[in-house]
């Protein structure tokens, strides 16, 4: 039953922000703001902070002594779906069809995504660190009597990570490292009965037991919520080719959760009614190949290709294995086919020392939709995204540092969207669209060397 959650969820995803609200699906890529000024562009082979860890473990080995990062991104999406509803009758007695305006502006939610990251080099081969923040999440929301909710009116997906790291440098040129990853993860996902069926029941000759049967607008159909807590790892290294050029790897595992919880609406159980059920849901593994080139004294680049293994994303089943069972005695469901493909994000920076206490930053970045056109939804409005950052690092002493970032990201290209399902055997609804927008970043993090 998550599952659905997670669909609409991604929806928002374009935006990433969709959660990710950033990246592709409902993956996030707000690692720091640190990373956001050069649209995280060489983040597996930088050492600005402790926040390199939740990108490369191994990069933990260039940090000195004890250092403290925490920080925040905002995140303002612009996303709209804007299309039309078309009814058609399924009846040769009652023969109808009617389009309608189903426009759905601005239907993902501001959102501030926060960070925390420790690093403590313990002697010259050794240093550990502790990391918190988010690599999944969104939020979206349509009002329930909107013309396409019964496609999911209410999507929101929350995760939580923490993860230890540690850090081993081999010799001058070569450092490794792995963690440990704890996920939480919790959602809430809802379809309601669109104002449009007013006028289903004021067709003529519609038989009363028809007419009976059929929900007041803004009436849920199906409401699902739950958490659960799952564990991965991730494992890095880096080469150090030189003093001026560096590459860095990283790979993130999937983490599989049980999102356990309740389910209600006239779908499952025709009213208020809870029932036990969960959606198995695997957040898909991620990997990065990162170079980081000082080409001056004051003038550095750095570039990023990175991978999702989302073709794992490829249909969505609730399971209910209690006593009670949904309506019809369900023992499962399958709630949407998505048929996400794995996808690829290319990323290019640069970073210039302006004098001792100023660094300022500038990137792009090209992230590739999960999804092809014949499988986008209206809640997974997918499409490809392109990332204009610029960022200052500010100095006032050795010891603090204080990051800003600004980040633009807008859709490219065409993200049509087409998706049916029935209205109680008495019509075929449809929504013809396209999903459109932008979002705004904008971040700071503040560093201290103790």
């Amino acid at each position: 039953m998550k599952k659905q959650l997670i669909a609409v969820a991604i929806a928002a995803s374009f935006v990433g922000a969709t959660t990710q609200v950033q990246a592709a699906g409902f993956q996030l890529a707000e690692s720091s703001a640190t990373g956001l000024g050069r649209a995280f562009a060489g983040e597996a082979a930088m050492a600005d902070n402790p926040a390199v860890q939740g990108r490369n473990p191994a990069m933990l080995s260039y940090l000195e002594g004890r250092q403290i990062s925490a920080g925040a991104i905002y995140v303002m999406p612009d996303v709209d779906a804007m299309g039309r509803v078309s009814l058609t009758s399924l009846s040769d007695k009652q023969p109808f069809s009617v389009t309608m305006n189903a426009d759905a502006l601005d239907v993902a939610d501001n959102a501030a995504v926060p960070n925390f990251y420790y690093s403590n080099q313990l002697n010259d081969s050794w240093t550990w660190g502790l990391a918190l923040n988010s690599n999944y999440g969104l939020s979206t929301e349509l009002p329930a009597a909107h013309a396409a909710s019964i496609f999911g009116n209410k999507t929101a997906i929350t995760t939580v990570e923490l993860n230890t790291n540690i850090a081993y440098r081999i010799d001058e040129h070569f450092t490794v490292g792995a963690g440990l990853r704890g996920v939480y993860g919790d959602g809430e996902i809802g379809a309601s009965v669109p104002g449009w069926i007013e006028g289903v029941r004021a067709i003529p000759d519609l038989p009363a037991e028809v007419t009976s049967r059929l929900p007041a607008a803004g009436t849920e159909l199906k409401h699902l919520e739950g958490d659960d807590f799952g564990y991965g790892w991730q494992v890095g290294a880096s080469w150090q080719i030189n003093a001026n050029h560096r590459l860095g790897i990283a790979y993130h595992s999937h983490v599989e959760l049980d999102l356990d919880g309740q389910a209600r609406g006239l779908v499952y159980t025709g009213g208020t009614a809870e029932v036990e059920g969960y959606l198995p849901l695997e957040l898909p593994a991620f990997a990065e190949l990162a170079s980081y080139h000082q080409l001056t004294e004051n003038w550095a680049m750095h570039a990023s290709i990175n991978w999702t293994d989302w073709s794992v994303f490829n249909k969505l089943v609730a399971y209910f294995p209690g006593e009670q069972k949904p309506v019809g005695g369900l023992e499962s469901d399958l709630v949407k086919e998505e048929n996400f493909k794995d996808n690829w994000r290319f990323a290019l920076g640069t970073s210039y020392q302006l004098n001792n206490a100023w660094l300022l930053r500038a990137g792009v970045a090209l992230d590739k939709t999960a999804v092809d056109d014949e499988y986008r939804t209206i809640t997974i409005p997918d499409t490809d995204r392109l990332w204009f950052s610029v960022g200052a690092g500010y100095a006032p002493s050795k010891n603090l540092t204080v990051d800003l970032g600004l980040t633009y990201i807008r859709a490219h290209g065409d993200a049509p969207i087409n998706e049916t399902q029935e209205l109680m055997g008495l019509a075929q609804v449809a929504f013809q669209g396209d999903a459109s927008g932008h979002v705004w970043l904008a971040g700071l993090q503040v560093t201290y060397k103790m």
